[in-house]
């Protein structure tokens, strides 16, 4: 494998002319330069990127953290963020940080040593101020803490008031809620646009909170607890993995979907549609949410003007065989 000294001697040059002109840094005039790029060519040399990211601090790569890599919601927001950032030629390390924040901390620290040029944040873990010390460009994606940095998110509070509405809508008067966890946004704002349409409705009284921490196991075992001792007619569960957690402990209660109990979910992942019956979803644009998030990171790595620092996204109801009450008994 050829080395920069190997190009340098054939070029009739120095090291240090060879890596101006890699590195585009500094004055070398046009003949020179002609040279050392047909010997280049020549050799087939290849830099060290190690070695060119070291000297420019700079790596054409950026940081992904997701708290869960396994729930489906996130290879489809993952997927968008890689095919935007390979049109302008940078690569995504993706770290799964299995909401943990020494966790998250510990792959921020690694990304920012290895010279990364951003960061996309799917995780609101660690405090604002932490965050601001890693002093690069960072984009928060669907769990801002604030406006801090540049954000995309859907209209989550809309989402869970519209959910709601569309049981009320079928018949349902005992609608119960599956909330994520406390401690991440879109959890909460699912769960105040649950409970703002309760009350509006007059059925708050008859409200029920399940705790399912946004995972489908977790959720099945709280369903089947809680409807041994509530009467709920139906259900809107903070995400789509939570909602077929919740179909499973229905239906081994040997309760029917959606004549006994209605369910909904929440960010419209294709799971919904594999399922019997198919699930209603409140759908997220997920893959536009990703691609927004890429362009914002790569004009502010880039210094380019930003029209819009942060964006919510509409979404939209989508009806399926669990919600579906026409014509049933």
């Amino acid at each position: 494998m050829a080395t920069i000294r190997d190009v340098a001697k054939l070029a009739g040059v120095s090291v240090a002319t060879v890596s101006r002109v890699l590195n585009q840094n500094g004055y070398v005039n046009e003949e020179t330069e002609k040279r050392v790029r047909k010997a280049i060519e020549k050799l087939n040399y290849k830099p060290n990127e190690v070695a060119r990211t070291l000297f420019k601090k700079t790596s054409k790569t950026i940081g992904l953290i997701v708290p869960d890599i396994s729930n489906p919601f996130f290879p489809e927001l993952v997927r968008a963020i890689e095919d935007v950032m390979n049109i302008y030629d940078y690569t995504v390390i993706l770290c799964n940080s299995d909401e943990k924040s020494e966790k998250e901390k510990q792959y921020m620290d690694v990304l920012k040593q290895k010279y990364v040029d951003g960061m996309i944040l799917t995780t609101n873990q660690l405090a604002i101020e932490e965050v601001m010390e890693l002093d690069i460009p960072i984009v928060v994606l669907d769990r801002p803490s604030d406006h801090s940095f540049p954000s995309v998110i859907a209209d989550n509070y809309h989402g869970a008031r519209l959910a709601t509405r569309h049981l009320y809508g079928i018949g349902c008067r005992k609608i119960a809620h599956i909330q994520g966890p406390a401690h991440v946004v879109n959890a909460m704002q699912r769960f105040y646009g649950y409970r703002d349409e309760m009350k509006s409705l007059g059925l708050w009284e008859e409200a029920l909170i399940i705790q399912g921490n946004y995972q489908l196991r977790q959720a099945k075992e709280a369903v089947l607890q809680a409807l041994q001792t509530n009467q709920v007619d139906g259900i809107f569960a903070g995400n789509d993995a939570m909602a077929v957690g919740a179909l499973k402990a229905v239906q081994q209660l040997g309760l029917r979907v959606p004549e006994d109990v209605a369910i909904i979910g929440y960010d419209g992942i294709p799971l919904t549609e594999m399922t019997t019956p198919e699930l209603s979803t409140i759908s997220q644009p997920i893959y536009e949410m990703g691609a927004i998030a890429a362009r914002l990171l790569v004009k502010k790595i880039e210094g380019q003007f930003i029209e819009q620092l942060h964006y919510v996204l509409p979404v939209t109801l989508i009806e399926r065989e669990s919600t579906n009450r026409r014509g049933k008994s």
